[in-house]
């Protein structure tokens, strides 16, 4: 479980990046609770219904300009209400100097002051990928991540199935491998799982039998890669007779991960079977099928074509009486 990310935290994991300097000292202990970020807009002109108050707020030229334009009294007014709010923090960008009743009313209101010297355009640039992949959901999932042809291919399966092997087989034909028996997943946006290894472990293989395999030593740094998106998941089950399996392709199976639905393909292993040569299938497969082929359906169409035309001379034989 991620520790909480407080103010103080963020500013110093981003202080070069956004040229960051703190006007105070007080509230860095503060926690941020969203990934969004945003100006105060109308707030300042008195309308709070729709305020955002839970996201840090960002004061450009245009908001602190606003405020120099107010009376003393009036700006000690907008600011009562402003900091009246539970809000995180307060950024001011392209290195300007808030007003000193600003700093008075935030310090007696626990908000942290934060100044950068960044534009403010080029402030929300940086800083919101920072916060998406910080507030990003992610869980752990035994596997191994490839990447076959350009496919993110996530094996999973019980625990000595050989996973890692056909992962290892293919990085010698040529693919890369992404993680092996820890896959970090992470979601960005509503549909795309990032995978990658841990820290610890990254490009490391544990064979049965041989041990740890460093694969960049071994096989190159061109046979690794950092992070690889997940679109296709490769179940290996050991061989059954009773076992059910698609056959066709027609009867699609899909996994969650993440509240993502991806395709998932089960593959009964038995001896002899190329678990490799399969895999390079599935991933050329599902190439064609994102480029608007999918084989499966195709042969369907030309079979039910194939049928309704067989039926149509049956017909006209039944009802020819010359």
């Amino acid at each position: 479980m991620k520790a909480k990310l407080t103010v103080g935290r963020l500013i110093d994991r981003l202080r070069d990046v956004l040229a960051l300097e703190t006007l105070g000292a007080d509230g860095l202990e503060r926690e941020i609770v969203s990934p969004n970020i945003s100006s105060p807009g109308l707030v300042l002109a008195g309308y709070v219904e729709r305020f955002p108050a839970h996201r840090m707020q960002v004061f450009g030229e245009t908001e602190i300009t606003y405020l120099e334009s107010k009376s003393d009294v009036e700006r000690r007014e907008i600011l009562g209400t402003f900091f009246s709010f539970p809000i995180p923090a307060v950024f001011v960008t392209k290195g300007q100097q808030p007003p000193t009743e600003m700093l008075e009313m935030a310090a007696t209101a626990g908000v942290p002051i934060v100044r950068s010297r960044l534009k403010t355009n080029e402030f929300y640039t940086r800083i919101k990928p920072w916060l998406e992949e910080e507030f990003a959901p992610t869980t752990t999932l035994h596997g191994s991540l490839s990447d076959v042809f350009g496919v993110g291919l996530l094996f999973i399966g019980r625990s000595g199935i050989g996973k890692s092997e056909c992962v290892l087989d293919l990085v010698e034909r040529g693919h890369r491998l992404v993680a092996d028996d820890v896959v970090m997943v992470t979601r960005r946006g509503t549909e795309i799982l990032l995978g990658r290894g841990h820290e610890l472990q990254r490009h490391y293989m544990e064979i049965r039998g041989v041990g740890l395999v460093d694969v960049p030593s071994v096989f190159g740094i061109r046979a690794v890669r950092q992070q690889k998106r997940i679109e296709v998941v490769v179940e290996l089950v050991d061989w059954d007779p009773e076992l059910v399996i698609d056959r066709t392709g027609l009867d699609r199976e899909g996994t969650t991960i993440l509240d993502v639905t991806l395709p998932k393909i089960t593959v009964p292993l038995n001896p002899g079977k190329n678990i490799t040569v399969i895999s390079e299938v599935i991933a050329m497969n599902h190439l064609l099928k994102y480029s608007g082929i999918d084989p499966a359906e195709r042969f369907n169409e030309r079979l039910m074509k194939t049928m309704r035309a067989a039926s149509e001379v049956r017909r006209y034989l039944q009802e020819d009486y010359e």
